[in-house]
């Protein structure tokens, strides 16, 4: 009888804990906000410069969003800016999202087609980094993963990018992005 009542004690503290455990990782709400930093980038030609990047994490109806933007300054004082914004929405998985980056006739939203030249994108939320992670099927079959890691840290968020073609790393990129607003 006490060994029953022992089972049954651990077998709830074990459920509350575990539950516990995954609403921390799938937490948005500490992610949500606006951040800005600056990158030194090397340039396929071997060179550097200087990127501007800023993120906003919001939390949307069912999910959350992420947009990010990019801006490299080029040497002749152009300026080329680049910028995504993505929905996630939960999966069955715990604290991994599927993006919804487009709507089917009935107005669903869906993934992307990769054998469509079209990315395959997905996220997750592990501790305090939020992970996005986008996939591209080349014609001739080559794939380039890249994977975008944001760590919570004092102040803001410290971003990680990185790229690997046919499982060749082909570009790291290292920097903090400041909190400029909290929603």
């Amino acid at each position: 009888m006490v060994l029953n009542s022992v089972l049954r004690f651990l077998s709830v503290f074990t459920m509350a804990v575990v539950l516990s455990g995954q609403s921390a990782i799938a937490d948005i709400s500490r992610f949500v906000g606006e951040y800005y930093g600056r990158a030194e980038v090397e340039t396929r030609a071997g060179d550097t410069a200087n990127r501007d990047m800023s993120v906003v994490i919001k939390e949307t109806g069912n999910g959350y969003a992420v947009l990010w933007t990019s801006t490299t300054e080029k040497e002749d004082g152009r300026r080329k800016t680049k910028s995504y914004e993505i929905e996630f929405q939960p999966t069955d998985r715990d604290g991994v999202y599927a993006a919804a980056m487009k709507r089917n006739v009935f107005g669903h939203t869906e993934q992307l087609d990769p054998m469509k030249g079209e990315p395959y994108v997905w996220s997750r939320i592990t501790g305090d980094t939020l992970t996005v992670f986008s996939m591209f099927v080349a014609p001739n079959g080559d794939y380039e993963m890249q994977q975008y890691d944001r760590t919570l840290a004092e102040g803001g968020l410290q971003l990680d990018f990185n790229s690997h073609r046919n499982g060749i790393p082909t570009r790291f990129i290292s920097t903090f992005l400041s909190r400029t607003s909290q929603y």
